[in-house]
Order: C-alpha cells, then sequence, then structure tokens
C-alpha cells in the first residue's frame, strides 16, 4: 500500500494523522495519505520567499529545459510515489482506482499534461505575447520594440486548491514554475497522483525542491492557503464562483456552461456536425468544464437532440479497465443520486423533454454498492428559459435549446467555451463582442478542442504578474 507524505518545500513530512484511500469498486485500500493541517500550511507560507528564491537562481531557458525533461519522465519514468514507485500503466491504474476514471482516460489526461510540460516554451511564448524572458527574472527591460517594461510578481508562490473529478486541470498552474513562481498544492483526497508525480518528475529533472510544496489536507488547509497566498487557483461549484467573484487575489475555476451555437445560416446543415456535437458532450466522461452542456438552435431543436440521443442513450458503464469504457464512476455515494433527482424535477417543468431514454435499456441512475454511475442524458428545450437549458452536471448531459439567433447571446448568459456553427459576419462579431464569452470557436471546432496556446478562464501571466510604470536614469558622464 502506498504511504504518501506531505512535501513541506520538498521535505518529506511524515503526520500521525493519515486517511485510507480506497478502490471506489471495492473499497480496497491502496493508499494512505499522510494530512497537513491549516496551521502547517500558514507556518510554511513564511518561507514561500524561498521558494521564488530558488527558481530565480535558474534562468527562465533553463527552467524550460527542465519541464521538458518533466514532460518525458511524467509520461513514460517509472517515478517515486510516497514509499514505492509507479510505471505510466501503474500510475493510470491507481488514478482510476481512486477517481472512477477508466484508465485509458486517465492515459489520456497524461498526455495532455506532459504535451503542456514539453511545448512550456511555446505556451510561455504565447501567454506574455514575446515578452523577452529576462523581463519576468529582473522585473524590467526592453521590449523588442525598444520599450520600457516592468513586471512585478504578485506572489512568490501560486496557491492552488485542486479537485478529483478530473486529472486534466493541472495543465492550468504548470506555467508558474517557468515563470520562477513556487507551487503551494492542496490535492484532491482522491486525485492526489498527479500533483506528486509531476513534483516528482520535476525534482528528476532537476528543479530545486524547495520550489514545491504540497499539503494534503482537510478544508482548513484550503481555508489557509486562500487568506495566506497572494494568488490561489481554486476550482469548485457555482457557490464557489460566487463567493470569490471579483476577489483579484483568486482565480475561480467552476462550472464551464459552454455550449455550441448554430447560426440561421448553418443550422439547416446540423447532420454535417453531427460527431462534432457528440464528442462535445461525451468526451472525457462529460467531466469537464470544456464538454459542451448545450446546444443552441434556431430550428431543429427535436431533430438535433433525437440524433445526439440515439449515439448516446445505449451507452453503458464497462469496468474502467475496458479499453472501451466512457463513463466515469461516482465515487461519493449521494452525488449521482441527487444529481438524478435534480434532473427528474426539471423535467416536470413545461417545454422540456428527455430524449435518451427511449434508447436507453434501464434508467439512468446506476446504483452499485460502492459507487454509482449516470448514463449520457440528452433533453430538448423549447426555449431557453426552462430551468434544464442552461445546466451542467458532471457527466455527459447536454440540452438543446430552441432559440432565435438574434436572442441567444443575452439567454445563454456566462459561457466558457463557445463554438459558433456559422459563417454569417455578423453574428460573428456578436459573438466577439460579447463579455460573457471567455473562449470563442468560430466553425467546426469542438468545445473539448483546446489550443494551449491560448489562454484559460484569464492569463496566468496577468494573475501572476502586474505591470507597472518603471524608469532609470542614464548613469552620470565621467
Amino acid at each position: 500500500m502506498f504511504d504518501i507524505p506531505i512535501l513541506r518545500w520538498g521535505q518529506v513530512y511524515e503526520s500521525m494523522e493519515k486517511q485510507p484511500v480506497v478502490r471506489f469498486d471495492n473499497g480496497e485500500p491502496v493508499a494512505q495519505l499522510h494530512q497537513a493541517t491549516g496551521i502547517m500550511a500558514k507556518m510554511d507560507m513564511k518561507k514561500a520567499q524561498k521558494a521564488r528564491d530558488a527558481l530565480r537562481q535558474i534562468p527562465i531557458p533553463q527552467l524550460l529545459e527542465i519541464c521538458q525533461k518533466a514532460a518525458d519522465l511524467y509520461l513514460n519514468g517509472t517515478l517515486t510515489c510516497g514509499n514505492a514507485t509507479l510505471t505510466p500503466a501503474e500510475f493510470c491504474r491507481m488514478q482510476s482506482a481512486t477517481t472512477g476514471l477508466p484508465e485509458h482516460m486517465c492515459a489520456g489526461n497524461m498526455r495532455k499534461n506532459a504535451f503542456v510540460l514539453s511545448h512550456m516554451g511555446d505556451v510561455l511564448d504565447a501567454l506574455t505575447r514575446g515578452l523577452p524572458y529576462d523581463i519576468l527574472s529582473r522585473g524590467y527591460g526592453m521590449e523588442d520594440r525598444g520599450v520600457m517594461v516592468s513586471y512585478q510578481a504578485n506572489t512568490p508562490v501560486l496557491g492552488a486548491v485542486l479537485p478529483s473529478n478530473s486529472p486534466g486541470v493541472h495543465t492550468l498552474w504548470l506555467p508558474a514554475i517557468a515563470m520562477q513562481i513556487g507551487l503551494i498544492l492542496k490535492p484532491g483526497s482522491q486525485e492526489f497522483w498527479t500533483p506528486y508525480r509531476i513534483a516528482e518528475a520535476f525534482f528528476q529533472a532537476g528543479l530545486p525542491k524547495e520550489a514545491i510544496g504540497i499539503y494534503p489536507g482537510g478544508h482548513d488547509v484550503g481555508g489557509a492557503l486562500m487568506t495566506d497566498c497572494p494568488r490561489v487557483m481554486l476550482f469548485g461549484g457555482q457557490q464557489t464562483v460566487d463567493q470569490h467573484h471579483g476577489n483579484p487575489r483568486v482565480s475561480v475555476h467552476g462550472p464551464g456552461f459552454s455550449k455550441i451555437v448554430f447560426g440561421e445560416d448553418m443550422v439547416d446543415r446540423w447532420e454535417d456536425y453531427i460527431d462534432l456535437l457528440v464528442d462535445s458532450v461525451f468526451a472525457n466522461s462529460g467531466r469537464s468544464c470544456i464538454n459542451a452542456s448545450s446546444i443552441w438552435a434556431p430550428r431543429h431543436g427535436a431533430a438535433i437532440a433525437d440524433a445526439i440521443a440515439q449515439r448516446l442513450g445505449p451507452v453503458e458503464p464497462l469496468p474502467p479497465t475496458d479499453p472501451k469504457a466512457s463513463l466515469a464512476a461516482f465515487t461519493t455515494k449521494g452525488v449521482a443520486e441527487a444529481m438524478h433527482n435534480q434532473i427528474e424535477e426539471g423535467l416536470k417543468a413545461p417545454g422540456v423533454t428527455e430524449v435518451t431514454a427511449k434508447y436507453r435499456n434501464g434508467d439512468r441512475w446506476i446504483p452499485q454498492e460502492r459507487c454509482d454511475y449516470l448514463r449520457p442524458t440528452i433533453v430538448h428545450c423549447t426555449g431557453p428559459d426552462v430551468p434544464l437549458a442552461n445546466t451542467e452536471y458532471m457527466f455527459p448531459f447536454a440540452s438543446v435549446v430552441d432559440c432565435p439567433q438574434n436572442k441567444m447571446i443575452a439567454a445563454m448568459k456566462q459561457t466558457l467555451v463557445c463554438t459558433a456553427i456559422t459563417e454569417d459576419p455578423k453574428f460573428t462579431q456578436q459573438l466577439l463582442d460579447a463579455v460573457t464569452i471567455d473562449r470563442l470557436n468560430v466553425g467546426a471546432v469542438k468545445t473539448v478542442q483546446l489550443n494551449w496556446l491560448q489562454p484559460h478562464e484569464g492569463n496566468i501571466v496577468d494573475f501572476l504578474f502586474r505591470a507597472r510604470a518603471f524608469q532609470n536614469s542614464p548613469p552620470p558622464a565621467h
């Protein structure tokens, strides 16, 4: 069984308090996770500057080389994890065993993380808009166009309160190291595997151990990061998003409410895009904020919903070791049942119809002894005001919403990713101008198809650094 300690700025620390971690399907123990406390995290935050100081001793081009080495080690190496080691296949097996995500999806998320690490130079160049690296290191310098600029780090370290639902979210905090900003991470109680493996890959690639701290524990650890770390990345539900809205210290990542919209000019060709629709809803078992949670069309809504339902309705849970497994398990009892009940309540409202039921063999909710599954659910809504029209759940759920094009942007509200199937320049410009849309794809681009050279829910460079005025006088003439 894996015994996984706390990393206090890279130093192993064994706690008397340990949380058992078990397989989601049979309860077999697989690990014990040492528990940090909020007080411990607060104490260690006083040493956070040492993490940045250590990283600033390494030029950014060298850090980018370390990222490339770490990418290969993370993806292909046998790495230490607590008191044992894991090959890539063993890592996926353990991650699947505690999160309920099928093993091949764990491998897919590994490739995403490794891609970002291995292309960190391109990522950093894109996010900084070509800023010379020494400006971030020194704090000031000349841009290529000959203008003096200054960027000041807002924090010596980036704090992150991480979730357990999808390992792909870890791509969001990886660029901090390349910008000489340390990391203090509170991992999820079930998906702690990725932060530990990435940290070990970094260390073996030559990163100073004092650059990273990993503090598994209860809510008090997350609370300590929120109060004591100047910049924190936080993952949670809509309530968490609302709670921290407008706080410049917190980058909140919650539900995406990502959408696909058809313009008047293209909706009659909707059948050409059925694969795009299905993949956007279904990829990664619908667990990502970039999965499409609704599809908006000025007409043909019922036919679109039916076509997607025919593809997804028959899908059934398979063992996580099966390469064809496409549904992730809900490992916390009661969560899937609550979602199922909410959907059933929403279906009582006029103007909404579930379309997958007639293609499904059995119920949506599949309770098992230690975990539950929810099978894909597609609903058709006759208008944007129907309760289920703008809803997101952590499984393959999507609503197909009837809505005139001229009312779409106002009705669909906040949207992380919007794929617009249109060639209408006026509608495209309206979408470009819509401040409620974070990422906009125009044309046949799946919502789950990310460009890693573009910012995701805000630019991490702007979050970790601030531009400021700076002038220096020339040295006096002798």
